[in-house]
């Protein structure tokens, strides 16, 4: 009985040590999908907007979220409501998921889902 339970906790043990690699991942560059998806949860619209867009966001007060640094290469990814995306002039929406087309893209901007 003692040899069963013994081999218990060292599996629980095993588990647990998985579990806390695994979110330190996240805090690190191996969890920047994990967290590039999370940003994507929050949001109603992706646009990908070009240079001179993501200036003029920048230039309003805007600062490019963090995950967008992490990338290689990296973009710039900025949280905007609709009205702050109309002083934008080039852009293009795209399906909000993880697509070639915007992990391609240098510049994007995410409108936020609305809670009412």
């Amino acid at each position: 009985m003692t040899e069963r339970l013994h081999e218990r906790a060292r599996r629980i043990h095993e588990r647990a040590l998985i579990r806390a690699w695994e979110y330190r991942q996240r805090n690190h560059s191996k969890g920047v999908w994990y967290r590039l998806r999370r940003l994507l949860v929050d949001a109603e619209e992706v646009w990908i907007i070009d240079d001179s867009g993501a200036d003029i966001l920048e230039a309003a007060g805007l600062s490019p979220h963090p995950v967008g640094r992490e990338l290689s290469p990296a973009k710039r990814v900025f949280f905007v409501s609709a009205r702050e995306l109309e002083s934008v002039r080039i852009k293009r929406q795209i399906p909000v998921r993880m697509s070639a087309e915007l992990l391609q893209a240098d510049n994007i901007a995410l409108v936020p889902i609305v809670h009412s």
